[in-house]
């Protein structure tokens, strides 16, 4: 087998693997969250601990959403699925590994304007990216192009749909900081830890949307159903 043949199958393991460490790492996240919530088990230092434990998990499945938009467009191409503008491509893995850097570097210099700027830029990317897929999974299954196979626009429309959810759980978690600010300045009591808790659980509604859109995308991807 060539090193041509290889690409191809390449690209799709490390799409799958992709998917495996986004969804794992953010089940991890997520049992992480459900931990902190127990109060009447671990001290609040303890629940700090997890929550720091948290942040940093959570880098994993941020890195692979990032990565996941230029490989998916490059999978799709090298398949023969849709012959992906050169102009398209180039500029999804630009701007993939722009996000990427963005991530980290926010991760980095966390609680700074420099990390506040970054991430104002990064939503309005999610947003962008977020529509764009919407619409070529819309586009598609209205028009029958430019994918041609509906399992596919269906695949990229989920995708776009995964984008809508998780820029929801960051704007359902944005309370966050102040609520816990007052857990760690004021004591752990029923009126900090209330809305804190309430917040939480509003988030996981975003959560849960995620973990199940990302079932269908990954149905969709490996079954390839006839419709």
């Amino acid at each position: 087998m060539s090193l041509g043949d290889l690409a191809y199958p390449t690209l799709v393991y490390v799409h799958l693997l992709l998917f495996v460490l986004w969804l794992g790492a953010d089940v991890g996240v997520f049992v992480l969250g459900q931990h902190f919530r127990r109060r009447g088990d671990y001290t609040l230092e303890q629940r700090i601990a997890l929550l720091k434990l948290l942040v940093e998990i959570d880098m994993v499945p941020r890195s692979a959403w990032a990565l996941m938009v230029p490989l998916s467009l490059s999978v799709v191409d090298m398949g023969n699925w849709w012959d992906v503008p050169i102009v398209l491509l180039a500029g999804a893995w630009i701007i993939g590994l722009f996000w990427l850097w963005l991530v980290w570097d926010s991760h980095k210099h966390d609680m700074t304007p420099r990390a506040a700027r970054n991430r104002a830029i990064e939503g309005w990317l999610r947003w962008l990216i977020g529509g764009f897929y919407l619409w070529l999974g819309g586009q598609s299954l209205l028009t029958d192009g430019p994918l041609m196979p509906d399992w596919l626009a269906w695949k990229a429309l989920m995708f776009g749909l995964i984008f809508v959810a998780a820029i929801m759980i960051d704007v359902s978690f944005k309370p966050v900081g102040a609520q816990l600010a007052a857990v760690m300045q004021q004591g752990s009591s029923d009126e900090t830890e209330i809305p804190l808790r309430k917040t939480m659980d509003r988030t996981r509604v975003w959560v849960w949307a995620v973990y199940i859109l990302l079932m269908i995308t990954a149905f969709l991807g490996n079954v390839k159903p006839v419709f």
